[in-house]
Protein backbone atom coordinates (compact mmCIF):
# COMPACT_ATOMS: atom_id res chain seq x y z
CA UNK A 1 0.00 0.00 0.00
CA UNK A 2 1.67 3.46 -1.18
CA UNK A 3 1.67 6.33 1.73
CA UNK A 4 -0.98 8.14 -0.17
CA UNK A 5 -3.53 5.15 0.18
CA UNK A 6 -2.82 5.09 3.97
CA UNK A 7 -3.31 8.23 4.13
CA UNK A 8 -6.36 8.51 2.79
CA UNK A 9 -7.56 5.21 4.81
CA UNK A 10 -6.27 7.47 7.34
CA UNK A 11 -8.34 10.44 6.91
CA UNK A 12 -11.39 8.25 5.88
CA UNK A 13 -11.19 6.71 9.54
CA UNK A 14 -10.90 10.43 10.83
CA UNK A 15 -14.33 11.20 8.93
CA UNK A 16 -16.14 7.77 9.96
CA UNK A 17 -15.10 9.23 13.43
CA UNK A 18 -16.38 12.06 13.26
CA UNK A 19 -20.04 10.62 11.77
CA UNK A 20 -19.69 8.69 15.21
CA UNK A 21 -19.43 11.59 16.93
CA UNK A 22 -21.98 12.90 15.68
CA UNK A 23 -24.27 10.18 16.19
CA UNK A 24 -23.64 10.76 19.89
CA UNK A 25 -23.67 14.91 19.73
CA UNK A 26 -27.30 14.65 18.24
CA UNK A 27 -28.18 11.85 21.21
CA UNK A 28 -26.94 14.14 23.99
CA UNK A 29 -28.09 17.40 23.03
CA UNK A 30 -31.72 15.91 22.95
CA UNK A 31 -30.84 14.83 26.21
CA UNK A 32 -29.89 18.12 27.22
CA UNK A 33 -32.73 19.69 25.71
CA UNK A 34 -34.95 17.57 27.46
CA UNK A 35 -33.46 18.82 30.79
CA UNK A 36 -34.20 22.19 29.89
CA UNK A 37 -30.87 22.89 27.61
CA UNK A 38 -30.19 26.20 26.40
CA UNK A 39 -27.71 26.64 23.33
CA UNK A 40 -25.49 29.23 22.82
CA UNK A 41 -23.29 30.25 19.15
CA UNK A 42 -25.74 29.46 16.46
CA UNK A 43 -24.26 31.45 14.35
CA UNK A 44 -20.66 30.46 14.65
CA UNK A 45 -21.51 26.39 14.40
CA UNK A 46 -22.48 26.07 10.43
CA UNK A 47 -19.15 27.81 10.14
CA UNK A 48 -17.59 25.53 12.39
CA UNK A 49 -18.85 22.04 10.11
CA UNK A 50 -17.74 24.05 6.72
CA UNK A 51 -14.21 23.99 8.51
CA UNK A 52 -14.05 20.64 9.68
CA UNK A 53 -15.30 19.28 6.63
CA UNK A 54 -12.88 21.08 4.55
CA UNK A 55 -9.74 19.96 7.12
CA UNK A 56 -10.67 16.17 6.13
CA UNK A 57 -10.95 17.35 2.11
CA UNK A 58 -8.36 19.56 2.04
CA UNK A 59 -5.95 17.60 3.54
CA UNK A 60 -6.88 14.31 0.97
CA UNK A 61 -7.18 16.99 -2.21
CA UNK A 62 -3.25 18.26 -1.16
CA UNK A 63 -1.57 15.17 -0.67
CA UNK A 64 -3.11 13.79 -3.68
CA UNK A 65 -2.61 16.89 -5.78
CA UNK A 66 0.93 17.84 -4.36
CA UNK A 67 2.08 13.81 -4.27
CA UNK A 68 4.54 15.14 -1.71
CA UNK A 69 7.61 13.19 -0.71
CA UNK A 70 6.84 12.25 3.16
CA UNK A 71 9.53 11.84 5.37
CA UNK A 72 8.91 8.63 8.00
CA UNK A 73 9.73 10.51 10.84
CA UNK A 74 7.35 13.03 10.56
CA UNK A 75 4.76 10.93 9.00
CA UNK A 76 5.08 8.95 12.17
CA UNK A 77 5.27 11.29 14.77
CA UNK A 78 2.17 13.18 13.44
CA UNK A 79 0.06 10.08 13.45
CA UNK A 80 0.99 9.57 16.82
CA UNK A 81 0.06 12.84 17.51
CA UNK A 82 -3.48 12.21 15.71
CA UNK A 83 -4.03 9.16 18.10
CA UNK A 84 -3.37 11.60 21.03
CA UNK A 85 -5.73 14.20 19.77
CA UNK A 86 -8.67 11.15 19.35
CA UNK A 87 -7.41 9.99 22.64
CA UNK A 88 -8.30 13.22 24.69
CA UNK A 89 -11.38 14.21 22.27
CA UNK A 90 -12.51 10.53 23.50
CA UNK A 91 -12.03 10.74 27.04
CA UNK A 92 -13.71 14.41 26.62
CA UNK A 93 -16.80 12.97 25.71
CA UNK A 94 -16.06 9.89 28.38
CA UNK A 95 -15.84 12.44 31.01
CA UNK A 96 -18.72 15.04 30.03
CA UNK A 97 -21.10 11.82 29.29
CA UNK A 98 -24.43 12.75 27.99
CA UNK A 99 -23.47 16.57 28.05
CA UNK A 100 -20.97 16.10 25.52
CA UNK A 101 -22.30 17.60 22.04
CA UNK A 102 -21.07 19.60 19.09
CA UNK A 103 -22.80 22.63 20.07
CA UNK A 104 -22.74 25.01 23.26
CA UNK A 105 -25.55 23.57 24.93
CA UNK A 106 -25.95 24.13 28.78
CA UNK A 107 -28.29 22.87 30.90
CA UNK A 108 -29.59 25.37 34.11
CA UNK A 109 -28.40 24.31 37.25
CA UNK A 110 -25.77 21.97 36.73
CA UNK A 111 -22.36 22.49 37.64
CA UNK A 112 -19.46 22.52 35.30
CA UNK A 113 -17.74 19.15 34.81
CA UNK A 114 -13.94 19.73 36.76
CA UNK A 115 -12.79 16.18 36.48
CA UNK A 116 -11.00 14.04 33.77
CA UNK A 117 -9.07 16.16 31.05
CA UNK A 118 -11.45 19.11 32.73
CA UNK A 119 -9.04 19.03 35.84
CA UNK A 120 -6.07 20.30 34.38
CA UNK A 121 -7.49 22.15 31.28
CA UNK A 122 -10.67 24.26 30.83
CA UNK A 123 -11.24 23.58 27.08
CA UNK A 124 -9.17 20.04 26.36
CA UNK A 125 -11.41 19.34 23.67
CA UNK A 126 -10.23 22.01 21.71
CA UNK A 127 -6.55 21.55 22.32
CA UNK A 128 -7.22 17.97 20.81
CA UNK A 129 -9.00 19.72 17.78
CA UNK A 130 -5.71 22.10 17.38
CA UNK A 131 -3.56 19.46 17.64
CA UNK A 132 -5.32 17.17 15.33
CA UNK A 133 -5.68 20.36 12.37
CA UNK A 134 -1.74 20.48 12.60
CA UNK A 135 -1.14 16.86 12.56
CA UNK A 136 -3.56 15.44 10.81
CA UNK A 137 -2.18 16.77 7.24
CA UNK A 138 0.78 16.96 8.23
CA UNK A 139 0.64 12.58 8.24
CA UNK A 140 1.42 13.16 4.14
CA UNK A 141 3.08 16.98 4.36
CA UNK A 142 -0.03 18.66 3.76
CA UNK A 143 1.57 21.99 5.45
CA UNK A 144 -1.27 24.10 3.27
CA UNK A 145 -3.90 22.90 4.99
CA UNK A 146 -2.58 22.06 8.00
CA UNK A 147 -1.47 26.31 8.29
CA UNK A 148 -5.19 27.43 6.59
CA UNK A 149 -7.07 25.35 9.18
CA UNK A 150 -4.92 26.61 11.76
CA UNK A 151 -5.47 29.90 11.05
CA UNK A 152 -9.20 30.03 10.57
CA UNK A 153 -9.54 27.08 13.55
CA UNK A 154 -7.83 30.02 16.05
CA UNK A 155 -10.62 32.87 14.68
CA UNK A 156 -13.13 30.42 15.45
CA UNK A 157 -12.00 29.16 19.10
CA UNK A 158 -11.73 32.94 19.53
CA UNK A 159 -15.57 32.92 19.10
CA UNK A 160 -16.25 29.58 20.31
CA UNK A 161 -14.83 29.62 23.47
CA UNK A 162 -16.16 33.36 24.39
CA UNK A 163 -19.73 32.01 23.76
CA UNK A 164 -18.87 28.61 25.71
CA UNK A 165 -17.25 30.87 28.78
CA UNK A 166 -20.19 32.76 28.63
CA UNK A 167 -22.26 30.23 28.56
CA UNK A 168 -20.83 28.62 31.35
CA UNK A 169 -20.96 31.22 33.59
CA UNK A 170 -24.59 31.18 33.77
CA UNK A 171 -24.56 27.94 35.79
CA UNK A 172 -23.61 27.37 39.65
CA UNK A 173 -19.87 26.82 40.34
CA UNK A 174 -18.78 23.54 40.58
CA UNK A 175 -17.55 23.68 44.11
CA UNK A 176 -21.37 24.92 45.35
CA UNK A 177 -21.29 28.31 45.76
CA UNK A 178 -24.14 30.43 44.14
CA UNK A 179 -22.11 33.59 43.15
CA UNK A 180 -21.59 34.28 39.57
CA UNK A 181 -18.75 32.72 38.13
CA UNK A 182 -15.68 34.44 36.56
CA UNK A 183 -14.56 31.74 34.79
CA UNK A 184 -15.79 28.91 33.12
CA UNK A 185 -14.17 25.40 33.90
CA UNK A 186 -15.15 23.10 30.54
CA UNK A 187 -18.74 21.91 29.66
Amino acid sequence: MTSLVAFTVLVALVGLERIAELVVSTRNARWSRERGGVEHGLGHFPFMVVLHTALLVGALAEAWIRQPQVPSLLAWSMLGLVVASQALRWWCIATLGPRWNTRVIVVPGMAPVTSGPYRYLRHPNYVAVVVEGVALPLVHTAWITALVFTVLNAALLVVRIRVEDAALATLPRADGATEPRTEAAGA
